[in-house]
């Protein structure tokens, strides 16, 4: 398939110099993953092993500690885990119809990628441990069953073809929310802005044999909080479930096939849909460790108010982890951060497109607010909320369940309905 085939919207990343540069860096951090990881995990370490005093680290070089022979195994892993981020690279390369010889003179793609790109191919990789792996399967059961227990309590009458109804689910990532709605009957469309995430999504929901699994070793990068050496090469197998092959047994029945229900949708959240052409499109919006992302979250609530139609439900499931925090406001296309200046090139890009970042993700104003906080502002947008977990829901986020650190969020989860 086509980029326009996979991903819907208005996406065309060879359209705009900016796009075209965050693409290409995300598909050379998915080739440079094995080089660049092999060097900063372990070539690194056997360095400053070998610069103790010999006879400490020839002690250590021994059993039962033998830690050259585990940096060893952890090189064996970084492989397996750089096998995944080929496919993804290799998928993405293909459909965006670009050269993967790098002896290639036309290859503009490669030697893009900075460090901030690299580490998001690396939590890009370890996320399928959450959504695509047997073992991440409690942190889905936290964060995923109860979106599918409130859609299933509000469109519970059988008469209703569930095909018809329209589900919105922004921030994607990896696809397994966008997969499970789909394969529970509704129509489905998922939203995503990262290109390291639709790249990692498109490989897994659509270019995956039925019958093929890969493994990943999702801990063999840190070697910090783990009891023992095995915990942290522990290996698992992704997908726990071949995505075709599921949701062509959950159409059996169905009016409308799976294939047909699904779609995913490259493009800033806010600027697709708040426009005029979603106004009043889905009857779910369902966002899940999503709102904390926005700089600006009355935005996002005038986003989802504009594409639910009157009388649809938002459901949100996540913590309140403002991404940023940290940074200060962009003002003419300068984002100024700690003692930092990051210049934005605007050149060659056409006013209209100038206009949508500032009203996208990179919009000046920012604002960090409680869960009460939130709450208040849902009801005074035009929105009841009519339910809210007296409890929070605690659950991990890519937790190693063995970890000597176990990092927890007691989610915030409501259900809030467009009132007009």
């Amino acid at each position: 398939m086509s980029g326009e085939e996979e991903w819907n919207g208005e996406f065309d990343p060879f359209e705009d110099p900016e796009e075209k540069r965050v693409l290409f860096a995300a598909l050379d951090s998915f080739y440079q993953y094995r080089k660049n990881f092999h060097y900063i995990t372990t070539h690194l370490r056997r360095q400053h092993f070998y610069a103790l005093p010999s006879s400490q680290w020839q002690l250590l070089a021994l059993p039962p500690f033998s830690i050259l022979d585990s940096l060893n195994n952890v090189d064996d892993a970084i492989d397996k885990n750089a096998d995944i981020a080929h496919k993804i690279l290799t998928t993405g390369l293909s459909t965006f119809g670009l050269s993967a010889d790098p002896q290639d003179p036309e290859v503009e793609w490669q030697g893009k990628a900075t460090p901030s790109d690299m580490d998001k191919a690396r939590t890009t990789v370890r996320q399928f441990y959450r959504d695509w792996a047997a073992e991440g399967a409690a942190e889905r059961e936290a964060c995923y069953a109860p979106v599918l227990r409130d859609l299933a309590l509000e469109f519970s009458d059988d008469a209703v073809d569930k095909g018809s109804i329209k589900v919105l689910v922004p921030g994607a990532g990896l696809g397994r929310l966008v997969f499970e709605i789909c394969k529970a009957g509704y129509c489905t469309e998922g939203n995503e802005i990262s290109y390291h995430a639709l790249l990692a999504s498109s490989w897994i929901l659509n270019h995956v044999a039925p019958g093929q699994q890969m493994e990943l070793y999702p801990w063999a990068l840190s070697f910090s909080n783990h009891v023992s050496r095995a915990d942290q090469l522990k290996n698992v197998s992704i997908p726990d479930v071949h995505p075709g092959t599921a949701l062509d047994e959950a159409s059996q029945g169905r009016k409308t096939h799976a294939f047909e229900r699904l779609s995913m949708c490259a493009a800033d959240f806010t600027v697709l849909y708040g426009d005029e052409g979603h106004r009043n499109m889905y009857n779910t919006v369902a966002t899940v460790f999503f709102i904390d992302t926005a700089p600006n979250l009355i935005r996002y609530i005038m986003t989802i108010w504009n594409c639910l139609k009157v009388g649809g439900i938002w459901i949100n499931l996540g913590p309140l982890l403002w991404h940023f925090e940290e940074s200060r406001p962009v003002t003419n296309g300068e984002e100024i951060g700690e003692g930092e200046v990051e210049e934005k090139e605007w050149e060659g890009q056409t006013e209209k497109r100038r206009k949508r970042r500032q009203i996208g993700i990179a919009e000046a104003g920012s604002v960090e607010l409680t869960d009460e906080e939130v709450m208040m502002l849902v009801e005074k947008s035009g929105f009841k909320i009519e339910k809210r977990a007296s409890q929070g829901i605690e659950c991990g986020y890519i937790q190693d369940p063995r970890s000597m650190l176990q990092n927890v969020y007691r989610v915030s989860h409501w259900v809030a309905r467009k009132i007009g």
